[in-house]
């Protein structure tokens, strides 16, 4: 065993810390998703007799199928908008060097640290003004406006790291502003992307404080939404919670596993260059 083999050993034991701390929700979660109803042993132990009867009643009685589809459907057309409008909005902010555009970041930044349930009663009476209560694009509305900011400051980060000669050539070549963007600039954010993507993604997926004022009627509402109605005042089904947990963040964790190459280059040189 060399030097750097006996200096690297002592990484081990917290890797396999950090691994039991991160793994344990999902195993109690599992766990108590195959218990039945009437099992009221530890947390800890996993069923003698596994059961897919929660996954029955979180699929019938929770709706969680038509849930997901909900999600589905809310987190790409929110996740698209963000990517087209926020590499969009960045290019001339990365681009042209003025006060007004050093001014708009810094607006931009303070938008990112306003809590949104401060504005929640606004919000709402707007969106019943405009009819967009119970409707997907109220609710893709809403996300959009407060996954926007940091779209548009990862995208801008990472615009400006491109160097401006690419942008001279193809003005050379006959290119205006629009074109060079979608031909020059735009293949070269596909890591950046895949960041927003995850980010703004996850976000939307996993939204509960807008969708529960939005998404009123059961027939749109989200995973969130869903895995709440088996919580009550009166009565409580955590099995079924759990069960419906795991449908639900399957998709997530499948997404990520296929992207997180990217999205660790993304996050790396949107914060460096």
């Amino acid at each position: 065993m060399g030097l750097h083999d006996k200096n690297s050993i002592w990484r081990i034991p917290i890797l396999i810390l950090i691994f039991a701390v991160y793994f344990s929700p999902f195993y109690i979660m599992l766990g108590i998703s195959l218990k039945p109803a009437t099992d009221l042993s530890s947390r800890w132990k996993l069923p003698s007799q596994p059961t897919l009867e929660n996954y029955s009643v979180a699929i019938e009685q929770g709706g969680i199928l038509s849930a997901l589809l909900n999600s589905f459907i809310i987190t790409v057309i929110t996740v698209l908008l963000i990517v087209v409008i926020g590499s969009l909005a960045a290019y001339p902010l990365a681009r042209i060097r003025s006060r007004f555009n050093k001014w708009m970041q810094v607006f931009i930044l303070g938008i990112m640290m306003v809590p949104p349930l401060s504005i929640l009663v606004p919000l709402y009476s707007v969106l019943v003004g405009i009819g967009g209560i119970n409707t997907y694009w109220g609710i893709v509305l809403t996300l959009l406006t407060f996954e926007l900011p940091m779209a548009i400051f990862l995208y801008t980060n990472f615009i400006k790291s491109i160097p401006t000669a690419l942008d001279e050539a193809a003005e050379i070549d006959g290119c205006g502003p629009i074109r060079t963007f979608f031909h020059v600039i735009l293949p070269q954010l596909k890591s950046v992307s895949v960041s927003v993507i995850i980010l703004s993604g996850i976000h939307a997926w996993n939204d509960y404080q807008f969708s529960l004022y939005i998404l009123q009627s059961s027939e749109k509402r989200t995973v969130t939404l869903a895995i709440s109605s088996f919580f009550s005042q009166t009565t409580s089904n955590l099995h079924a919670a759990a069960a419906a947990a795991l449908l639900a963040i399957l998709p997530v964790v499948v997404c990520f596993l296929f992207l997180q190459k990217y999205f660790v280059k993304g996050m790396v040189d949107s914060a460096i260059k």
